[in-house]
């Protein structure tokens, strides 16, 4: 009797382990899938060779420099949107007994675009290297001679221009007014010397034609020795002078179409596109500017010109030698109180 039992539960056990194993292959197979896959889950493939040597393609201290890169990017992302959040809210201007605003620049000047009329200037006739403002002269120079449809081919001396590029390579052809609009809305040095030797045959003759227009102007304390403004002795001009040749600008049609855009999509020789967001921020922050140009070396500080329209009034701030931190506020501070005269 006692072997009976036993051997009754022993079949017992066997019989609740077998019907405990179906019962989780059931589970398995049925119950438990992706979020929101109905329906038998499918079994994974048996890894081959060829699947493991696609997967370990990228060795490992490659994968971790990958994702440090990342992880620096990503981090970098939101110091940048910080930063640009921070810049976005300006400190309150303080102002002067007579109601203009207090700037931190070291040279300011502001003028009425039409008349030229002087509405308020501080050490107007500093010189000072003029960084990437003076772009405007070279993009005034280029317009007024034409021909802006005439094809372009770049040539080796013209990508010779660090630090800011729009990597244009030797023997690619773009039209004239492509690099002109690409030139004023994000600054490429090296676009300014393409179109420099395009338009005279080489950077010194350019310089010369940039010094005889500015005469023109009544630019008489500025010379100009390239087209983009990078550092080099004997390249000078003032807040004044500038002003002269912004409102130059500002009256030549092809220009004002240009400077006034937030953003440009620039398409390369070989078809690649690439969105290019204007250099001056005042165009998304204040719905009165509509244009001009930004510059900045260390030896120049941070430089701008800007733009402004209201009321049937347009005004021309020049701002140079200011910081990081106060440029906008400075520049945004004065066209505001230039067109609220």
């Amino acid at each position: 009797m006692k072997s009976r039992n036993r051997i009754w539960i022993f079949c017992a056990f066997v019989l609740v382990s077998a019907l405990g194993a179906w019962a989780q292959e059931g589970v398995d197979s049925e119950g438990v899938r992706p979020s929101g896959v109905s329906g038998p889950v499918r079994k994974a493939k048996a890894v081959t060779a060829r699947d493991r040597e696609d997967a370990d393609a990228e060795p490992t201290a490659a994968r971790k420099t990958k994702a440090s890169k990342s992880t620096h990017a990503s981090s970098h992302r939101k110091r940048a949107k910080a930063k640009d959040t921070e810049e976005s809210i300006p400190a309150p201007t303080e102002y002067t007994p007579d109601g203009i605003p207090k700037t931190s620049a070291a040279s300011v000047i502001v003028v009425d675009a039409n008349t030229g009329k002087i509405l308020y200037e501080k050490n107007a006739d500093q010189i000072r290297p003029p960084a990437s403002t003076q772009k405007l002269l070279t993009a005034l120079i280029v317009a007024e001679s034409g021909f802006l449809d005439r094809p372009v081919t770049v040539q080796p001396t013209d990508t010779m221009a660090d630090p800011v590029k729009l990597n244009i390579k030797a023997g690619d052809t773009y039209q004239r007014i492509d690099l002109l609009r690409a030139l004023l809305v994000k600054s490429p040095n090296d676009v300014a010397r393409c179109l420099a030797r395009d338009n005279a045959g080489s950077i010194e003759a350019f310089a010369e034609t940039m010094n005889r227009r500015a005469q023109q102007l009544g630019a008489v304390h500025s010379h100009f020795v390239n087209p983009n403004g990078l550092p080099v002795p004997g390249q000078y001009s003032s807040a004044r002078d500038l002003s002269l040749i912004a409102r130059a600008a500002y009256a030549n049609s092809t220009i004002r179409s240009i400077v006034c855009l937030p953003q440009l999509v620039f398409r390369y020789a070989n078809g690649r596109t690439r969105e290019l967001e204007n250099t001056n921020k005042l165009l998304r922050r204040l719905p009165y500017c509509n244009g001009m140009k930004t510059g900045y070396t260390d030896a120049a500080g941070k430089c701008l010109i800007a733009s402004g329209s209201r009321a049937g009034r347009e005004v021309i701030v020049v701002v140079l030698g200011d910081s990081s931190s106060r440029v906008w506020r400075d520049a945004s501070a004065l066209l505001s109180w230039g067109l609220w005269l």
